[in-house]
């Protein structure tokens, strides 16, 4: 039996996406094409655009469909907009230090218009820092872009959102957050005009892996295509539509609407794991653990004991965790967050993440599996 633990890497699929995925699957043709089965397609991916809009409060039509997370961020960030039938440029790209690499990438961006905000101690982005470069920001290039991540994809950890918001509001900036982590965690309405776009992903909700989607607070500003084509989502992303994958990540959606009341009931769950951890070892450091963080996540270290070992250990044992963020596959290395929030050493980190179907008898088993391995290890 293997304890799944690993939620923010990907969750596992509910059974209302496997189900929309199967309905979609069983009608042959393309969503584009005119007759009966196309209509039938054509008919799913608006169920599904409905469903994701209804989670993050905008419109169905605010809402392009993605191959994931990544290809909205490339897609957003770049110099090059439109607003209506006119041109719009970006001229300088702000993206906090310890974003998702698909933010720190910088997307379109030159690397010199690329600039990284740090963070705080426990991950929280430099807000005088932020609002001092865009104060200094060169209007004559054109707007500042600002990405940011709203939870942290290690850490759990809450970025004060409204806060930088406001900030940008005030430099005549525009903002995308990257909602990957928040989404189905935190109630997220894009309809307060808290962002100008948002970052979203299926995969991380119990939706299928391979879509995501851009969604916007309207339609009147938008980034030039990064994959042009056929036309497809109102031509803004080229390329035939896989409406079984969109299915699901709608059915995934309308669950996570359901559900995100009962989210903040993990709560407990990770504050007796952390409690339980200090108290097998009392030199444990949690990061974040000082500021909000969302309900399921809790991210630490064992001082003097590598967090990939650890994690072997565990997965020998039946425990699936994380050493950090999961956006490389079979990368070892220091975690870039733990490095932006300037935590010393080399041991890195290990991540526990759980979902609605995790119980005290899984993270328990973890604490009981992890006892002797820390023992073994240091008395080796």
């Amino acid at each position: 039996m293997t304890h799944y633990l690993d939620h923010n890497a990907s969750a596992p699929l509910i059974d209302a996406a496997r189900d929309a995925m199967l309905a979609a699957m069983a009608i042959e043709g393309n969503a584009s094409s005119v007759h009966k089965n196309g209509r039938a397609l054509r008919a799913m991916i608006q169920t599904a655009r409905r469903q994701v809009a209804g989670l993050v409060g905008t419109a169905p039509d605010h809402v392009v469909f993605t191959s994931g997370a990544t290809e909205a961020a490339a897609t957003l960030l770049t110099p090059h907009w439109s607003m209506g039938r006119s041109p719009l440029t970006m001229g300088h790209l702000y993206v906090c230090a310890a974003d998702h690499p698909c933010l720190l990438a910088g997307g379109r961006f030159a690397p010199e218009a690329v600039t990284r905000i740090g963070v705080d101690q426990n991950g929280i982005i430099e807000l005088e820092t932020l609002k001092e470069r865009l104060g200094a920001h060169d209007k004559a290039l054109g707007l500042p872009l600002v990405a940011v991540h709203w939870v942290n994809n290690e850490t759990g950890v809450i970025q004060p959102t409204e806060a930088i918001s406001t900030i940008v509001r005030e430099a005549g900036g525009v903002l995308v957050l990257d909602a990957v982590q928040a989404l189905g965690r935190l109630p997220v309405d894009l309809s307060t005009g808290l962002a100008d776009f948002l970052i979203l992903s299926s995969h991380k909700i119990g939706g299928p892996k391979g879509v995501g989607a851009i969604a916007g607070a309207s339609d009147l500003m938008m980034p030039l295509p990064l994959i042009g084509g056929g036309g497809q989502e109102r031509g803004h992303r080229g390329g035939t539509e896989a409406p079984a994958l969109i299915a699901g990540f709608g059915a995934a959606a309308a669950a996570a609407e359901a559900g995100l009341g009962g989210f903040s009931e993990l709560a407990p769950l990770r504050d007796r794991f952390e409690a339980e951890l200090r108290r097998m070892a009392a030199d444990i450091v949690v990061h974040g653990a000082g500021v909000p963080r969302v309900a399921n996540t809790s991210f630490f270290t064992v001082p003097g004991i590598k967090a990939e070992t650890l994690a072997i250990g565990l997965d020998l044992g039946g425990f699936a965790v994380s050493s950090g963020s999961a956006c490389s596959s079979g990368k070892v290395g220091k975690s870039h967050v733990l490095e932006a929030m300037g935590v010393e050493g080399d041991e890195g980190a290990i991540r526990v993440s759980f979902g609605p179907e995790t119980h005290w008898d899984d993270l328990s088993a973890l604490i009981d599996a992890l006892k002797p391995l820390i023992g073994r290890m240091r008395a080796a």
